[in-house]
């Protein structure tokens, strides 16, 4: 225990004497607790609408002040021609096209059943599927409305219940998948430069010659950004609280042990990296690669439901998918322990050969 002691005291002396480190321990998980659920959003706004209504009727206006009566949609033009509003949407200066067609009122009257065409700029196709999902919500919102006033026939009435995220706020969603973000930086990102930057220094072969055992040299290179990890979860919990008033006080407890599991996994895979490694450069690129595939293999910004199988499949040996579902169910569902020991787990074995394997790869000679 006296090596270990000795050897966690430089290693925090290494890391207090690196300002860089320290301002990214500090102002990283502030910053992008900050921001990045703001601007990491799905939802849309200022959508520009272009018109050309054929029928200019006051049925037509009301189509038209009712899809724009609210923040989602702005009225960029009224176009005289559908080839027109064609034009505006090639030139970026229209997202929507609304084609009423001419005795839209008059149909409406006769009891017909009226169509407006409706074109949707669906370059990116993501944004193209929620502007369609607003725009039907809106006109079938309408279509109630005049059933009562016109017909006057009691239609159903729909009271929809939003569980988990009443507000139905993005940035709500984005908060615990951004804390696993940062804790996957501290354990992977920094921890896979660690025994590098030794390497690189040539402080290594000093430690080399020294009757210290692999298991108490790679135990001694975790712990620093286990505690840092810590302190950084510490940090985002009380900028997930006092910005956006997002603090699970039942789940306090669950959320740090759930944390310290995934660090110790998840700092193994980036000392395995670090062992394999001979330069610091091609030890960021070797996490980067990892990192971008298992955030994007997560369900952090896409839900795995919606993945292709052979993906899903791949999900199986992702992490960051367990800390990701456990965080959310943590802080938008109140869930149990019992609600998310399965994934524990599963952290518990990536622990455990993620660890394995970096006291294995670590060559040690001299």
């Amino acid at each position: 225990m006296k090596t270990l002691k000795y050897l966690l005291y430089k290693e925090f002396a290494q890391i207090l004497r690196n300002k860089t480190t320290l301002r990214m321990i500090i102002f990283m998980p502030i910053f992008q607790l900050l921001i990045l659920p703001i601007a990491l959003t799905f939802e849309q706004k200022d959508i520009a609408l272009s018109v050309v209504d054929n029928d200019k009727s006051s049925l037509s206006r009301e189509i038209v002040r009712k899809i724009t009566s609210n923040s989602y949609f702005h009225l960029a033009d009224y176009s005289s021609n559908y080839e027109q509003a064609m034009r505006k949407m090639d030139e970026n200066k229209a997202d929507l096209i609304l084609e009423i067609p001419a005795h839209l009122e008059k149909d409406f009257v006769r009891r017909e059943q009226p169509k407006v065409l409706i074109t949707i700029n669906s370059m990116n196709g993501m944004k193209g599927s929620i502007v369609l999902s607003y725009v039907m919500q809106i006109l079938q919102s309408f279509n109630i409305e005049l059933a009562e006033k016109f017909v006057s026939v009691g239609g159903i009435e729909l009271k929809p219940h939003y569980r988990y995220n009443p507000s139905m706020s993005y940035s709500r969603y984005m908060v615990p998948g951004i804390l696993v973000i940062l804790m996957s930086l501290i354990g992977g990102m920094l921890a896979s430069v660690n025994i590098v930057r030794e390497k690189e220094i040539g402080t290594i072969e000093q430690i080399n010659v020294t009757p210290v055992s692999k298991p108490i040299f790679i135990l001694a290179k975790l712990v620093p950004f286990w505690i840092i990890g810590m302190v950084v979860l510490t940090t985002g919990l009380l900028v997930a609280w006092l910005v956006y008033g997002l603090f699970p006080w039942q789940n306090f407890l669950n959320i740090y042990l759930f944390s310290v599991c995934y660090l110790i996994a998840f700092s193994g895979f980036g000392i395995i990296i670090s062992n394999y490694s001979d330069t610091q450069q091609q030890a960021i690129l070797t996490i980067f690669f990892f990192f971008m595939n298992f955030i994007l293999l997560s369900g952090l910004f896409t839900s795995i439901s919606s993945m292709p199988r052979w993906t899903q499949i791949l999900t199986i040996f992702n992490p960051v998918r367990y800390f990701v579902e456990s965080m959310r169910m943590m802080f938008l569902k109140g869930s149990t322990f019992m609600d998310i020991l399965p994934n524990l787990l599963k952290i518990l074995v990536f622990a455990v050969v993620f660890n394995g394997g970096a006291i294995l790869s670590y060559r040690k000679t001299g």
